[in-house]
């Protein structure tokens, strides 16, 4: 279980960044993850050192996603508890379902957890499906067909939380 020991505790979360040679993040999101204490990352990474880079910001979870197969030790997915919230992390490329969402979701079926985040498609995403918070930061430098770059933050204090896309 994760818990700080701080009163509010901030949380980026990250997913498609796609850092290889030649590319990095933008000002803004290293300027916001420096006022983090958690770092969530859903997979395409893509870097080893960039992955590096982040843990020396604030602790990281991350899994691996379809782009990640030069990082070693990445988990496809993983289940933890933060404060009081048991939070689902995956890509969200593999399993049955019809769309990333959908994939996501299956993924956790036998768990039972209040917020699942997820990658791939690049494409913010937030909504409650039975009752399960399904959560797609989208992506901080390939927007694809999204309008915005993106990002999110996610505040819990006491048993209450608040996560919301940060686009720029």
């Amino acid at each position: 279980m994760y818990c700080l020991g701080v009163e509010v505790m901030k949380v980026g979360i990250l997913a498609d960044t796609h850092i290889r040679r030649g590319r990095n993040l933008p000002k803004f999101v290293w300027e916001t993850l420096s006022e983090v204490d958690l770092i969530l990352h859903a997979g395409d990474i893509v870097s080893v050192s960039f992955l590096k880079e982040l843990e020396l910001l604030a602790p990281v979870i991350a899994v691996r996603g379809n782009g990640d197969w030069m990082i070693d030790d990445l988990p496809d997915r993983v289940v933890f508890d933060l404060e009081h919230l048991k939070i689902g992390l995956t890509h969200g490329y593999e399993g049955p379902g019809k769309n990333t969402p959908q994939r996501a979701l299956n993924t956790f079926a036998k768990d039972r957890v209040d917020i699942i985040i997820f990658g791939h498609s690049h494409m913010p995403y937030k909504t409650y499906t039975s009752g399960i918070l399904l959560f797609n930061p989208g992506s901080p430098t390939e927007k694809r067909r999204a309008e915005f770059h993106s990002m999110g933050i996610m505040n819990i204090k006491d048993n209450s939380f608040d996560i919301q896309h940060v686009f720029f």
